[in-house]
């Protein structure tokens, strides 16, 4: 399935692992539109929504960068209103945008609670609410999103509850979707790193330099994507992915280019 303008609406696309996305879908000639927060760099994370769409430029691809904090309603359908006024459509939405957490129940203050509940699990659903009148009309339509497969295992849970349950949260809506838009033609899964990635909330909040040197790059996580993508949507839903499992399925086994020190012992993600 070629993604040729094919419309690609990715949240949280101005850095890291959302825009390392839209630059690989990009150089296969998709309409990206990033669809973040950021208009004024902020010097610990890096990248705007305008940055991220010059680079997506640079690459190939046309981009339309679109303000959005998807805890407001409000900015979620504008920011489709204009997808759909530029590129006629939205063929793909990623659900990349989330907010994180490690922290155990008496440390975990109830406006991060709640700012997790917003974006991980309210923003979530409201974007792809608004997409799926055009999804049902896309081409090869897919819903993907950033969430691990549920292990309910209470050592996967215990560590750092609040978080868990959103992202948990995350899987349980792509997995419903699946079955929900079936009859429409769109497909949705999941998709979870198997090691830790280099991203700015590894070096900021997780654990610096030292983790994000156990780390890979974000292009293992965007070549997924390509993967998962490009496959027809009515054989490919309802699947919890891991980035490994699905180079594997392409036969991609050395994924030694990926590490972000050649070599280096890797971290394995939290939630495998």
């Amino acid at each position: 399935m070629s993604f040729q303008n094919r419309t690609i609406l990715i949240t949280g696309a101005s850095r890291g692992i959302g825009k390392a996305m839209a630059l690989r879908l990009a150089k296969e000639g998709a309409n990206i539109i990033i669809a973040a927060k950021s208009v004024e760099e902020d010097p610990r994370l890096g990248g705007t929504i305008f940055s991220a769409a010059q680079e997506v430029e640079a690459v190939g691809g046309k981009a339309l960068a679109v303000q959005v904090d998807i805890r407001q309603e409000e900015q979620i359908q504008s920011a489709v209103k204009q997808a759909v006024e530029r590129f006629g459509g939205i063929d793909v939405v990623i659900n990349n945008a989330s907010a994180i957490q490690l922290t155990p129940t008496e440390q975990t203050e109830s406006k991060r609670f709640d700012l997790m509940q917003s974006i991980n699990v309210r923003g979530t659903f409201l974007v792809v609410k608004h997409c799926i009148p055009y999804l049902k009309k896309g081409n090869n339509p897919h819903i993907l999103t950033l969430s691990p497969p549920i292990n309910l295992n209470p050592k996967w849970m215990g560590g750092h509850i609040a978080y868990t349950v959103t992202k948990y949260s995350m899987s349980m809506l792509a997995l419903g979707w699946a079955a929900e838009l079936k009859g429409a033609g769109i497909a949705s899964n999941a998709l979870w790193p198997r090691t830790t990635i280099d991203t700015a909330a590894v070096r900021n909040l997780l654990g610096g330099e030292a983790l994000a040197k156990m780390s890979r790059t974000t292009d293992i996580i965007a070549d997924a994507v390509f993967y998962i993508l490009r496959k027809p949507a009515a054989q490919c839903s309802g699947n919890t992915f891991i980035d490994e499992e699905v180079l594997a399925a392409e036969g991609i086994t050395d994924l030694a280019k990926y590490s972000v020190v050649p070599g280096a012992q890797l971290y394995p993600d939290l939630f495998i």
